[in-house]
C-alpha cells in the first residue's frame, strides 16, 4: 500500500482537530480514494454516515470505495430504494454488506432499545441478568457446621461430582436443594459456595428482579431469568426469600402472584426433558411452611437443608473474620465463643462492631485511644438480644403440629436437643 502524502497526513490533522466537520472529512475520503487507500476511504465515509446518513456525496463516495458504480444524478438519498424509488439496492450497490464491512470501525448508534409506555423491552438478552463468574469460594471456607457440609455432599454434590456411579445407579440430577432456618445464619453464603464447588455461575434472584407493576411482566421475567441461566450454564439460580416468590397459592389474593408460582413451577420441570441440564436451583426461605406445596413436589425443591446457628468452630471463624481488620488485645476467643451459643452470623457480626463503638467512645471520652479488649467484646455480648428465637418460637408449634412426612424431623431433633420442645 502507498504510503499517504503530506497532503493526506495534514488533512488528517485537520479533521482530528474538526471531527463534526462533513465536508473536511469528506475531502479527506476522497483524496483517499484516489491515493488508493480504499480502507482508510471506507472508515472516513462510515464515520461521516453517522453524522450525516442522508449525505448523497458521501453514499456516492462509499459506492466507489467498496468498488460499485455511483449512483444515478438525481437518485433518491433515501436508503434501501432503488433510482425510482422503489424498495432495492441502489444501482447494484448493496449497503446491507457494506454495513457489515465498516461495523467494526463505526460503533452503533444506539445500544439498547427504549422501553414502551406500559413498560415493556427486550429482556432477551442474557447480559440483561447479572450472572456471576465462578468463584474461589468453597465449602471449606465455611467455618464449621460440618453436618450441613456432609449433608450437602451426599444429597446433592456427590452425585454431581461422579458422573459414572450417577449413571449406574439411575440416579437423576433434577430437583433442586431448600435451604431454611432462621435467619442470619449463612443461607446466601453456603449457597455461593456451593456454586463455588461446582465450578459454576452464580445468579442470585429476588423478589424485586421478578415482581412487575404491568400484567404478563413477572412471569416473562421469571422466564427470561432461567432463560439466561441455561445459555450459561452451568448456573446456579438462587431464588433468595422463596417464600415470597413462590408462597402458597391458597392465601394469594392476588392473580398476578399465583400466574408467577405457576411460571416457577414451569421453569422448574423444564419444557423439554434436558432443558434444565446443567442449571442447579438453590432457594433459602426462612418460612418454608408458607411456600407452595407444589415448589417441594419431587423434581422440584425436593431436597431440604436445616441450617441453624454456628456452632462453635463456625462461631470462632465468624468472630475471627470480623476481628481481623480491628485493633484488639487479649480477647479470649474460647471464652467468647462460649458465651455466644445460640446467636446467628449477623448477630456475631453486630457483637463484634458493637464493642468497636464501646471502645471508640471511650477514646473519645477520655482523649486516649485504646485497644478492643474482652470487657468490649463481653459487654456487647450482654447487650445483643439472639434474633433467632422468634424464629425458634414460630418453628416451635410448626414442628410439633405440621410435622406431615417428617418435613421438619430435623428440626425436631435440634429443638429437642436444645431442650426447646
Amino acid at each position: 500500500m502507498p504510503a499517504e502524502s503530506p497532503l493526506i497526513q495534514s488533512m488528517r490533522t485537520a479533521v482530528t482537530a474538526a471531527p463534526d466537520d462533513v465536508p473536511l472529512r469528506l475531502h479527506l475520503a476522497e483524496l483517499l480514494l484516489d491515493a488508493g487507500h480504499m480502507e482508510s476511504a471506507v472508515a472516513e465515509v462510515a464515520v461521516t454516515l453517522q453524522h450525516a446518513p442522508g449525505d448523497a456525496r458521501a453514499r456516492e463516495l462509499m459506492a466507489r470505495a467498496m468498488g460499485a458504480p455511483a449512483p444515478v444524478t438525481g437518485a433518491p438519498t433515501v436508503p434501501g430504494t432503488s433510482p425510482a424509488g422503489t424498495p432495492g439496492s441502489r444501482a447494484g450497490f448493496d449497503w446491507r454488506a457494506a454495513e457489515d464491512q465498516v461495523g467494526d470501525v463505526v460503533p452503533p448508534r444506539f445500544v439498547e432499545a427504549p422501553l414502551t409506555v406500559d413498560g415493556e423491552g427486550d429482556p432477551g438478552d442474557a447480559a440483561a441478568w447479572d450472572v456471576e463468574r465462578p468463584g474461589t469460594l468453597r465449602l471449606a471456607d465455611v467455618g464449621g457446621m460440618q453436618e450441613v457440609k456432609e449433608r450437602l455432599e451426599a444429597a446433592f454434590l456427590a452425585p454431581l461430582r461422579n458422573p459414572e456411579l450417577r449413571r449406574l445407579y439411575g440416579k437423576s440430577l433434577r430437583g433442586g436443594l431448600l435451604l431454611y432456618g432462621p435467619p442470619g445464619c449463612g443461607k446466601t453464603f453456603i449457597a455461593r459456595a456451593v456454586a463455588g464447588e461446582l465450578g459454576a455461575g452464580f445468579l442470585s434472584v429476588s423478589v424485586n428482579d421478578v415482581l412487575d407493576m404491568w400484567i404478563g411482566n413477572s412471569e416473562r421475567n421469571m422466564h427470561e431469568i432461567f432463560r439466561t441461566a441455561r445459555r450459561q450454564a452451568p448456573c446456579v439460580v438462587f431464588l433468595d426469600e422463596l417464600d415470597a416468590l413462590g408462597g402458597k397459592r391458597s392465601r394469594t389474593q392476588s392473580n398476578g402472584m399465583r400466574t408467577t408460582v405457576n411460571q416457577l413451577l414451569t421453569e422448574l420441570d423444564g419444557i423439554e426433558a434436558a432443558a434444565n441440564e446443567g442449571v442447579f436451583v438453590l432457594a433459602a426461605t426462612n418460612v418454608p411452611w408458607d411456600v407452595d406445596i407444589a415448589l417441594r413436589r419431587p423434581g422440584r425443591l425436593d431436597r431440604t437443608l436445616l441450617v441453624l446457628p454456628p456452632d462453635g468452630p463456625a462461631r470462632e471463624a465468624v468472630l475471627r473474620y470480623h476481628l481481623r481488620d480491628k485493633p484488639v488485645e487479649n480477647v479470649d476467643l474460647r471464652r467468647l465463643v462460649k458465651v455466644t451459643d445460640g446467636l446467628s452470623g449477623a448477630d456475631l457480626a453486630h457483637v463484634c462492631e458493637a464493642a468497636a463503638e464501646y471502645a471508640l467512645l471511650d477514646s473519645a471520652r477520655t482523649g486516649t485511644v485504646r485497644m478492643i479488649g474482652m470487657n468490649d467484646l463481653s459487654a456487647a455480648v450482654r447487650q445483643v438480644v439472639p434474633s433467632t428465637e422468634p424464629w425458634f418460637a414460630a418453628a416451635r408449634n410448626v414442628a410439633m403440629y405440621a410435622n406431615e412426612g417428617g418435613m421438619y424431623d430435623d428440626l425436631v431433633a435440634y429443638l429437642k436437643k436444645k431442650r426447646k420442645l
